[in-house]
């Protein structure tokens, strides 16, 4: 309130300004400015984000005593505030944070990658959304990942949570690898996937929809995995000075480290390209 008003009274003096607002001077220097506290409760969702990646049993308080190792001046009923708000109290039902609306009208499908062998490419992609701090604010990536080599076939970079977000990183996908019809597209219940548009252009591709349950991540464990790795091997360890920034270090980690040079063990210390030519060439031999 107090800026707005300077911002239309430029001319009025500082000493008269606080006295119309019933502050003193000396509160007005020393109060945090806006952009200062914005940018400070935003690092602080950060950092309690990736204690929780990195140490997934810890509750609010394991969390506030990890925080004030690290330097915070926090107390635990604020550390739970924010965890119950981000849904971060419990690894189970751990969202990145809210990027995941399943309130709506649109249908539900079944999960239909649970308990099956996945043992070729194209076979399953999972797809999920994560969000990517940046000074004020949160941008979102969406993702989609081959379910058996680990690569990301397809990604986009939004300042937006939306359908066109997770359209654009199908459409990546769709152009890169040209799946035959009957490819099993998993994800969780969140409206950019259950929409009729995304729906739409899955069933337009022969695709088959799966979808994990509510509130449980671990059935879409893998899209979980690769967001980890992005946000402990590239983004906890950048200061994205704004969207392009972010948008060009991301791309970068996506396809030059994560699909190109990354070894998985899970492949066999493989990075997934490697793995995916290996494949190839023993299904002609």
């Amino acid at each position: 309130m107090i800026e707005r008003v300077r911002e239309e009274h430029p001319a009025m003096s500082m000493e008269k300004l606080c006295d119309l607002m019933g502050v003193s001077r000396s509160w007005y220097y020393e109060r945090p400015s806006g952009t200062k506290k914005l940018k400070k409760d935003v690092a602080l969702r950060d950092a309690i984000e990736r204690i929780v990646l990195e140490f997934s049993g810890y509750g609010y308080r394991r969390v506030t005593a990890a925080l004030r190792r690290e330097g915070w001046s926090v107390n635990h009923k604020r550390v739970l505030r924010i965890m119950r708000h981000e849904s971060l109290l419990c690894q189970l039902e751990r969202r990145f944070k809210v990027t995941t609306d399943s309130a709506h009208s649109f249908r539900r499908y079944t999960n239909l990658i649970k308990g099956i062998e996945i043992n070729d490419l194209d076979q399953v992609w999972v797809a999920d959304i994560t969000y990517i701090r940046l000074p004020t604010t949160f941008c979102y990536l969406a993702a989609i990942v081959d379910a058996y080599s680990r690569k990301c076939v397809g990604w986009h970079l939004s300042r937006f949570i939306d359908t066109r977000l997770t359209l654009r990183a199908l459409e990546m996908a769709l152009a890169a690898r040209r799946p035959a019809a009957g490819l099993i597209h998993h994800s969780d219940q969140g409206v950019q996937y259950a929409s009729s548009e995304y729906v739409l252009r899955l069933k337009e591709t022969g695709a088959l929809i799966s979808m994990s349950s509510v509130g449980n991540p671990y059935e879409n464990a893998k899209a979980e995995s690769f967001f980890r790795n992005l946000k402990m091997e590239e983004v906890y360890l950048k200061d994205y000075r704004d969207f392009e920034e972010a948008k060009e270090n991301i791309g970068g980690f996506i396809e030059e480290v994560y699909n190109e040079n990354r070894l998985h063990s899970s492949l066999g210390y493989l990075p997934p390209v490697e793995f995916e030519a290996l494949h190839v060439l023993k299904g002609r031999g």
